[in-house]
């Protein structure tokens, strides 16, 4: 079974198990509430990427819970316990992404200034903070974390993820504001492949704990 068919997989169960329905809805909402018609296309297109992380944090979280542990059972023994973990994580990230894409064009539609480098400095914002919320919710949830200590440091990883200075996703967010501020849209596009670094590492860890723990 190949990682494609399992991503997919995984995919339709997140949908089917409604579990994406809470973190999607907060999305939704939050977006609501945060952005109105008119508003700078690039201090929306920061808050709707700064919302991603906490969002695909909650949906990495979500995703690999949704599947029952009997048919887990048989999909472990058919495909290997590390292709079936790293599905769920790519289902999660996909998801997220998926939600990111709708809410950035949702900003240029509705936002001012939504020119051509607008939308390509929306488009690495969202990109990074969906990658910088995968690798949290990876590393955060089972079975790397264990029992109630999930909930929490989850939420510590997303506060240092956008609070640090450094990070990817705190580097985007602020260039994107800062260029709002300047209306000169910025694009430090060193953060894409550092956010994908750490996303790999982090659904590498994982990974590996899922084939030693068996989760």
């Amino acid at each position: 079974m190949t990682l494609r068919v399992l991503t997919r997989y995984h995919l339709e169960l997140l949908v089917r198990s409604q579990r994406w329905l809470g973190p999607g809805l907060a999305y939704v909402v939050l977006m609501g509430l945060g952005v109105s018609a008119g508003d700078d296309a690039l201090s929306a297109a920061a808050f709707s990427a700064g919302l991603l992380v906490p969002v695909t944090g909650w949906l990495v979280r979500a995703a690999v819970g949704a599947e029952p542990p009997q048919s887990r059972a048989c999909l472990v023994a058919a495909a290997g316990r590390p292709r079936v973990h790293l599905a769920a994580l790519l289902a999660a990230a996909l998801a997220g992404l998926g939600l990111g894409a709708l809410g950035l064009a949702a900003v240029l539609l509705v936002g001012s200034g939504g020119s051509g480098p607008a939308a390509a400095a929306g488009v690495l914002a969202t990109l990074v903070c969906v990658l910088s919320g995968t690798a949290v919710g990876a590393v955060c949830n089972r079975p790397v974390v264990l029992g109630g200590y999930a909930v929490p440091l989850g939420l510590a990883g997303v506060v240092a993820v956008l609070l640090v200075p450094g990070s990817p996703a705190n580097a985007v967010v602020r260039a994107l504001v800062l260029g709002a501020r300047r209306h000169e849209p910025g694009a430090p596009w060193w953060t894409l492949p550092v956010a994908a670094l750490l996303a790999a590492a982090c659904c590498r860890v994982a990974v590996a704990a899922a084939v030693r723990r068996g989760g």
